[in-house]
């Protein structure tokens, strides 16, 4: 399993030092670039060495490399165990296996993926499949908008929103969206789609959500069995992707699919 499906990685004095502090997270390690010194450093040595973290120097290059954001890592990250972050194959090789799902496909506002994530910890889902590619990166931003919910949420990750259908198909699972082919995933009703409080899902079903602009991909949409709607009687357009994402989860606990 790569490190990258074991650890969520955050960036900069403030997060680390804040994860650090927290005695109900797992940091594995620290790194530190090579020419951090002065007192912000110490104090982020000092504060490793009460958690009984390792600090480890890399070049102030490498640090850039692995944060994946040079603007804002600030010469310092800290690996933190995501307990049940696992990548998707391997979710799909347990039993039981992870029902229902919910699948993110072009999400890119960090904010709104934070939100998805809180929401559907919150109601028990047994998974959240987020791409490496195509969404956006579970970094600071995605686990300050989680409410640090991130780090114990139920993350499934593989390379794009298409394998993950692709694999869900294979082992079984029902594939809806919400929305519609020619339209976003937040989505207003349109003819031939299925309200989503009159839908029967199986227990094993995956919901994809698509992005804010362009809605679900349409190489993923040719996985989706059935499209559902949310009602919305109100002269409203559509609803935010996060928003539609807590009406969902929480019509899943409402029937008894969760948890």
């Amino acid at each position: 399993m790569s490190p990258k499906d074991r650890f969520l990685t955050v960036y900069g004095r403030k997060p680390v030092l804040e994860a650090l502090a927290d005695p109900e997270l797992d940091v594995d390690k620290v790194i530190l670039a090579d020419v951090a010194r002065g007192p912000a450093a110490a104090e982020i040595q000092r504060a490793a060495q009460d958690a009984g973290v390792p600090v480890q120097r890399a070049s102030a290059h490498r640090v850039k490399v692995l944060a994946g954001n040079g603007k804002q890592d600030q010469g310092v990250l800290a690996d933190v165990v995501a307990p049940r972050m696992r990548p998707l194959d391997h979710a799909l090789g347990e039993q039981p296996v992870p029902t229902p799902v919910l699948v993110l496909d072009g999400i890119t506002t960090p904010a709104n993926v934070g939100m998805i994530l809180r929401t559907a910890t919150a109601a028990g889902l047994g998974g959240i499949v987020v791409p490496r590619r195509g969404v956006a990166a579970l970094d600071p931003l995605v686990i300050k908008a989680s409410a640090g919910v991130a780090f114990r949420a139920p993350l499934l990750r593989c390379g794009t929103a298409l394998d993950a259908v692709e694999q869900l198909t294979e082992s079984g699972y029902t594939v809806y969206a919400l929305g519609s082919e020619d339209s976003s995933s937040t989505g207003a009703a349109h003819s031939g789609v299925t309200p989503l409080f009159d839908a029967d899902p199986p227990p094993r079903s995956a919901f994809v959500l698509g992005g804010e602009t362009d809605g679900v991909d349409s190489t993923v949409a040719n996985y989706v069995a059935s499209w559902l709607s949310i009602p919305m009687p109100g002269d409203v357009e559509s609803l935010n992707v996060s928003a539609a994402a807590a009406v969902l989860c929480f019509d899943l606990v409402r029937r008894g699919l969760t948890g």
